[in-house]
């Protein structure tokens, strides 16, 4: 190595992988205080509806109030007497058993009793495969 000269070392400490302060130890009661000694600047912001449960905006508008006045009874339609008894009225002109019924339309013998209790939504396919089946129009004409 002879020619390049003194080699100089150099002493300042390296930090590695030094995160940034996060936004809660910036808002810590010591750093805000250590803050105001040095002077620097310190802002504040008042937020609305800070710690509370409470939404934006707390009044209700228009379509809430028409929402909260509507007294109309929202449920799901059911399946009508008229249907049930039909239904029921075909299995026993088979001679077949809700089980046997809802194996032949690859349901669960349950919906079978839902249908015949009057307990189930409408779904037009199982009625399909049901007027297949039983041989008969199950549905009334509208």
């Amino acid at each position: 190595m002879a020619g390049t000269g003194p080699i100089a070392q150099d002493w300042e400490p390296v930090v590695l992988r030094k995160k940034a302060p996060t936004a809660a130890a910036k808002k810590d009661e010591r750093a805000v205080n250590a803050a105001r000694r040095s002077g620097a600047e310190i802002e504040t912001l008042k937020k609305s509806n800070a710690g509370t449960n409470k939404a934006a905006s707390s009044s209700t508008t228009l379509n809430t109030r028409k929402l909260d006045d509507e007294n109309e009874n929202l449920t799901h339609e059911r399946v009508s007497s008229e249907l049930k008894k039909n239904i029921m009225q075909a299995r026993l002109d088979k001679k077949l058993t809700q089980a046997q019924l809802a194996q032949l339309i690859n349901e669960k013998p349950q919906v079978i009793q839902e249908y015949e209790s009057g307990k189930a939504i409408p779904n037009q396919q199982i009625i399909t495969k049901l007027e297949r089946v039983l041989g008969t129009k199950l549905r009334s004409r509208k």
